[in-house]
C-alpha cells in the first residue's frame, strides 16, 4: 500500500493513530470515494472520524501519499500474509482476519 515510508512525515499533534490517518488517506487516493464514504468505511470498522479530517489530512499528506502510490507498482515478487484468528465473545466464535505486505503494513482487517 504505503510502504514504510511514512516516518518522513510528522504526524505530530494528531489525535488519531499514524495508521488510521494513512490508511484513510490511502482510501481517498487510491479508489474513487467520497471524503463521506471514506468515513463511512472507517466507521465500519469502528474509528469515528468526521470527513472534515480527512479532507485536512488529504490536503497535508495527500501529495506525498498519491506520488508513492504511483510509483510503486504490483509487482510478481510482492508478498502478503494473512492472519486468521477466532476469538470467543459471549460464548459465540468470531473470526478475525487481517493482510499485511513484506513491508508489514496492514493493508486490510477483516472481523
Amino acid at each position: 500500500m504505503l510502504g514504510t515510508n511514512t516516518s518522513q512525515i510528522s504526524y505530530k499533534r494528531h489525535r488519531f493513530p499514524t495508521e488510521i490517518i494513512a490508511h484513510a488517506v490511502w482510501l481517498y487516493y487510491r479508489f474513487p470515494l467520497s471524503l463521506r464514504r471514506v468515513e463511512e468505511m472507517l466507521l465500519e470498522r469502528g474509528i469515528v472520524v468526521s470527513y472534515e479530517p480527512i479532507r485536512r489530512w488529504g490536503k497535508k499528506f495527500g501529495l506525498d501519499y498519491a506520488r508513492r502510490l504511483r510509483r510503486k507498482q504490483p509487482s510478481r515478487n510482492d508478498i502478503w500474509h494473512l492472519d486468521e484468528v477466532a476469538i470467543m465473545i459471549a460464548g459465540k466464535k468470531h473470526w478475525l482476519w487481517r493482510a499485511v505486505n513484506q513491508d508489514g503494513y496492514v493493508l486490510d482487517e477483516i472481523g
